[in-house]
């Protein structure tokens, strides 16, 4: 014990308490006798990264008759305040000059202070985690969907199939707010189905269904606009159509393309504003207000206002004679974040690297090209590619979510490489990947939608089972970051459904329910049902026949 004896005293203390708080006060009385106090006492915990020195001394009066605390030196070693207690004794009092061995010393009780109230946050140690909410697999393994009144199919156009393989599909903004579930399916042929899924019972028709035909080349990617009276279609014919749902007629042709448009999307803020993203790198932006080509008796073509070529780079090419002209790279998906009208976020089928645009000021100033060719720069872009860490090369993304609710603040990408990627929003910072063993995700048609609850993610799948893959997402926002090659621990068990053939690709959410659509040429809607997913369970042999559930 690093501690200054006292010096020897000539008369005996009277009455030595067992309690420190009476001896020390004891010695700040007239009749105490004088003697030296311990040095360099501290009540400061050992797992703090700073010396007791560099603590500030409190000023005390030079002439106050009171015993001066030494100021530790740098070199010295920080100890604990001691604290005397008298052994069991038949005496009443101990001798001064009691040597040291017979004093015992007991280690004083950390003190109550606001650094451990909060956590030891000021410190640098990491606070107590947020209370996780309950997981829901309970909930999602309930989904089920029946043969006769929860499946639909996709008639064809020709007469040489009964039935074409949907590519797209996309609830209406009512129906994710617990209206009418109106469900807009698009198919291989250019045609769109508008499905009403209301629950019906075994053997209720189908309810009439309306069919638009604004293309003759497959359709990609189908959107509703804010107050669901129009759908803008993303073709293989390298445009994109604005259709009335309630004429159904063709309002506008949207060029400017030069190959297969992937996505589109329409702007949350502005109603008369679209974006569309294509096979040839190209972001257009278009305003239905403006660039009005067409004669009286035709249909509005226009040409969009901002376009930014290559957005997410071009292919590398090989040094020659022969001059190759490089790949730009392909837009798999773009959308728009809730809390800034003015932002953009795209993905690409290279890497994993995704871009935020502001389509205010897309152009770099600081370019030194012509003002007739404005260099486009994204306003930041992910710090790093999450495809990479699993695998030799980079892989591209299919398809993003966003979150909301419980997993708002957060954006869900589906990789290429068969991995479910969490990215922080605004940032674009990758967070943590899942896997699952039998989740297959080779393929650009495979799409990814959060539930308007903002708790659960269903995905498609490319292996030919027919596979629906459920996630819940509630407490993806409370995981500690962490992308070490050892990190494939789930957020939560994964749920599956198998009720069709072929790929699975497009999925969406509305209000209790949530659409898939197969190769097969069927949508399937699956809805939560504890009664009936329990009578499939212990009844298994009998229901089959009448029920999908999960595996």
């Amino acid at each position: 014990m690093n501690a200054v004896t006292s010096p020897v005293c000539h008369h005996r203390v009277p009455n030595l308490l067992t309690s420190s708080k009476k001896f020390f006060g004891m010695l700040d009385s007239p009749e105490a006798p004088r003697c030296e106090i311990f040095s360099d006492a501290t009540n400061i915990r050992e797992s703090l990264h700073f010396h007791a020195s560099q603590l500030p001394t409190p000023a005390t009066p030079l002439d106050d008759g009171k015993p001066k605390r030494r100021i530790s030196q740098s070199d010295e070693t920080p100890t604990k305040k001691p604290k005397l207690m008298v052994s069991e004794s038949s005496n009443d009092a101990i001798d001064a000059d009691v040597e040291m061995d017979d004093v015992v010393v007991k280690r004083r009780g950390c003190r109550r202070t606001v650094f451990r109230t909060l956590g030891l946050v000021s410190n640098g140690y990491p606070a107590e985690l947020h209370r996780a909410l309950l997981p829901s697999r309970n909930i999602l393994q309930s989904f089920v969907s029946s043969h006769t009144s929860d499946v639909f199919k996709c008639h064809s156009r020709t007469v040489d199939s009964f039935v074409t393989p949907p590519y797209a599909c996309t609830y209406s903004n009512e129906a994710k707010c617990g209206g009418v579930p109106l469900l807009a399916v698009a198919t291989e042929q250019g045609s769109i189905h508008i499905l009403d899924t209301t629950k019906r019972t075994e053997w209720d028709c189908e309810p009439a269904r309306v069919t638009l035909e604004p293309h003759d080349n497959g359709i990609f990617d189908v959107k509703w606009n804010a107050d669901d009276t129009l759908l803008a279609t993303a073709s293989g014919d390298k445009s994109t159509r604005i259709s009335s749902v309630e004429t159904q007629q063709l309002l506008s042709i949207l060029d400017g393309h030069i190959s297969t448009v992937k996505c589109v999307a329409w702007d949350p803020a502005h109603r008369n504003l679209l974006t569309t993203g294509g096979r040839d790198g190209m972001l257009c932006l278009y305003d239905l207000r403006v660039n009005n080509l067409s004669d009286e008796d035709e249909i509005a073509a226009r040409n969009a206002v901002i376009t930014i070529a290559a957005a997410h780079g071009q292919d590398k090419v090989p040094g020659g004679r022969h001059k190759i002209r490089p790949l730009p790279r392909g837009i798999t998906n773009i959308l728009y974040p809730d809390d800034r009208p003015h932002g953009l976020v795209s993905s690409g089928s290279f890497d994993g690297i995704l871009h935020y645009w502001d389509l205010r000021l897309p152009s770099d100033k600081s370019s030194k090209r012509s003002p007739k060719k404005p260099s486009y720069k994204p306003l930041f872009s992910s710090t790093m590619d999450p495809t990479t860490f699993h695998g030799a090369r980079c892989r591209g993304i299919t398809s993003m979510s966003r979150g909301s609710g419980p997993s708002a603040g957060l954006l869900f990408a589906l990789g290429a490489d068969s991995r479910l990627y969490i990215y922080s929003y605004p940032t674009l910072t990758p967070l943590r990947t899942e896997a699952h063993p039998n989740l297959q995700t080779n393929s650009f048609y495979v799409r990814l939608a959060t539930s308007p609850c903002g708790r659960w993610l269903a995905s498609g799948s490319t292996n030919r089972a027919g596979s629906l893959f459920l996630f819940d997402i509630s407490n993806a926002g409370r995981v500690a970051p962490s992308y070490s090659k050892g990190a494939d621990e789930p957020i939560s068990p994964t749920v599956r459904f198998r009720g069709q053939s072929g790929e699975i690709g497009a999925v969406d959410w509305a209000r209790d329910m949530v659409a898939s659509c197969a190769d097969d040429g069927t949508v399937r809607i699956w809805r939560p049902d504890l009664e009936v997913y329990q009578n499939c369970i212990s009844n298994s042999e009998e229901q089959k026949w009448d029920w999908f559930w999960s595996t």
